[in-house]
């Protein structure tokens, strides 16, 4: 990480020219523009074309941490690929959140992909509202980096605790703030209509339960926002570096859900493996934050950083699946004739 001054307002450095940004953002947008022409007439999705998808939206971040490395540098490189790495982990929680919520809410298979897509454009307008206060926080408070820790320490530990006792694979639909407080004010139909968020019945406007998944998920986005900004900025300090992985690794989760639709319910290890990587990321910012008060601080390199990750997610993948073994379908026994 770059050289901070802890006793006064420090300038965060970032290879973000405002021409870089006005690129980065009209492509997330033509990005978003495209999903929607993609999904405007609902339809369930096949493996296949969300396969092709997911390879798309791979191949692409990839594709610019290959451009970040050869323009800036292998550090510069290295921090994109590991903010990137701890994103799309996190991005996959989000996932089995959303995969929650929408058999709590019975959405139908065709409208699911639409949902996911308003879910995905919220997170991406919440990250840049995070990730903007973030930059002027390590700009003005020379406590940041230790508020970002006890943030992500937090986390982790009610990440633990919840899988521990089992409730982070609980979604009460009946008891989110956003869902009650909308139908306090409006009444809410028995039935989808499409992707109609609102119709007349009974002489009056009433939503439909199109509308309360949306607010849900939507809702969903401002706790997994609270978590993701910091924890990247655990990993760089540049404003552009986390903006860029948080947009790439946000953009595929739409057509990622259905390839990992059915690989997600056995993940069973998932939050053990983030509560993990939460509190590595809370205690190399919390080193960094005492390397600038004290010097003779260590601090955790990115390279190594890096290799702590991809070890937590490789072993809580492999003892999940393990684990849920028995889930997998048996051969059917064959019976001879006598």
């Amino acid at each position: 990480m770059s050289e901070l001054s802890y006793l006064s307002a420090a300038e965060l450095t970032t290879v973000g020219t405002p021409t870089l940004w006005a690129v980065t953002i009209g492509g997330v947008l033509a990005l978003l523009v495209l999903d929607f022409l993609v999904t405007r007439r609902p339809h369930e999705v096949s493996l296949r074309e969300a396969i092709a998808w997911s390879t798309f939206y791979i191949a692409l971040p990839l594709a610019f941490g290959a451009w970040v490395w050869n323009r800036y540098g292998s550090e510069l490189g290295v921090q994109y690929l590991t903010g990137y790495l701890v994103e799309k982990s996190l991005s996959v929680d989000n996932l089995f959140v959303f995969m929650l919520l929408l058999a709590a809410f019975a959405v139908p298979a065709i409208l699911a992909q639409r949902v996911l897509l308003y879910g995905i454009a919220g997170a991406l307008v919440l990250r840049a509202v995070f990730i903007a206060l973030g930059a002027a926080a390590l700009e003005t408070l020379d406590f940041a980096f230790l508020l970002f820790a006890i943030i992500l320490i937090a986390t982790a530990v009610k990440l633990l605790r919840d899988a521990l006792t089992g409730h982070e694979q609980e979604v009460d639909i009946n008891k989110m703030r956003s869902v009650r407080l909308l139908r306090r004010f409006m009444p809410v139909t028995d039935d989808y209509h499409g992707t109609r968020m609102t119709v007349r019945a009974a002489g009056r406007r009433a939503l439909t339960p199109f509308a309360l998944v949306v607010v849900a998920v939507l809702g969903t986005d401002v706790v997994f926002a609270v978590d993701s900004v910091p924890a990247v900025y655990g990993i760089t300090e540049d404003p552009y570096l986390v903006f860029a992985t948080n947009a790439f690794a946000l953009l595929g989760l739409r057509a990622l859900y259905f390839v990992l639709h059915a690989a997600l319910s056995r993940l069973v290890h998932l939050s053990y493996g983030l509560a993990i990587i939460l509190a590595f990321i809370g205690v190399k910012l919390g080193l960094h934050w005492a390397h600038g008060v004290w010097k003779g601080v260590p601090e955790i390199p990115t390279l190594a950083s890096l290799g702590v990750i991809i070890a937590v997610l490789a072993v809580v993948t492999l003892t999940s699946l393990r684990a849920t073994r028995s889930q997998e379908s048996p051969e059917p026994e064959v019976v001879e004739s006598r």
